[in-house]
Formats: C-alpha cells, structure tokens, sequence
C-alpha cells in the first residue's frame, strides 16, 4: 500500500508545484499579483483554491499516518499568499519523505478512524480506496481546474506528469 498512496502522493504533489510555478509564471508574464489565485473558486458554494491545496496535502499527510500508525504533523490552515501555499505543498511532502515501506506492513488491516467518522472506522485498504485515494484526487481536480479556469496554460500531462512506461 506504500506505493498506491505515499509514492503516487509524493508524484502528485510534485505535479500541484509545477502547476504553481507555471501560474505564477502566467501571473507574471499578464503583469498581475499571482496572490490573486489564491481565493478563486469554481462555484460560490466551493473550496478555494487555497483550501483545495490545504485538502491535498491533508489528505496525503493523514492518510500515510493512519496506514503507518504515526501521528500526522499539524498545519494550522492559515496560508493566505503563494509563497506559503508552496511551502504547505513542501510540508506535506517532506511527511511523506518520512515515511518507508516497512511502516505499512500491517496498512492494509489497520483500524482508521478519522476523526470525522465520529468513532466509526474502516480497515486501511477500504479507507485508501473509499476516502483517501478519491478525496485526494479530487481536491487535486479542483485545484487544476481553478487554475485552469483562470487561463493558466496547463494541461492533462502537467497533472498526471510523467508516466513511466516500460519497453
């Protein structure tokens, strides 16, 4: 379960940098403050593109704690300016530098019981595949498409990024 969630977490997060660096990139060649991105949304009733980053990296960092049985580091949400939603992107990846595959020897059985859940749980492989791999995708989404919407020119492969096929 290591490389289902941590490796493919890891990749991805990398992708949602590289989808910051071409918008600020974007910002700057239109001559405009890259910070406004951070409070678009899609729909009034949806995240911003500040809490989709936020929920990204949560999603990473909570589920590789839960499968490894550490305790998840705490982030305060309080990022409000590019530079310090780059650096959550950092965070939550350094988190998973941390974690090996050996720590997930008993994940796919491990009681995870988000907080959330209210005391209901799910055995670690039904929580990967039912909340933490859709949740973080999804998040991801959204922070693509808000960024896509702003008319930043990004595409399908700065998502998913190299993909290693074999010969």
């Amino acid at each position: 379960m290591y490389h289902q969630t941590v490796t493919e977490f890891k990749k991805m997060l990398t992708n949602l940098d590289g989808l910051m660096v071409k918008a600020a990139a974007h910002a700057d060649h239109r001559k405009f403050d890259v910070n406004n991105y951070v409070g678009m949304r899609l729909a009034p009733d949806m995240y911003p593109l500040v809490k989709q980053i936020q929920s990204v990296c949560d999603s990473a960092k909570f589920c590789a704690s839960y499968l490894s049985g550490k305790q998840a580091p705490k982030h305060e949400d309080n990022e409000t300016t590019w530079t310090e939603l780059r650096a959550r992107i950092k965070k939550a990846t350094t988190c998973l530098d941390e974690m090996k595959p050996e720590d997930f020897k008993n994940a796919a059985t491990m009681k995870v019981s988000p907080k959330w859940a209210q005391g209901e749980w799910l055995p670690g492989e039904e929580y990967v595949t039912e909340v933490a791999i859709p949740n973080f995708y999804f998040h991801m989404a959204m922070a693509y498409a808000i960024l896509r919407h702003a008319g930043v020119d990004i595409g399908k492969m700065d998502y998913m990024g190299k993909v290693n096929f074999r010969k």
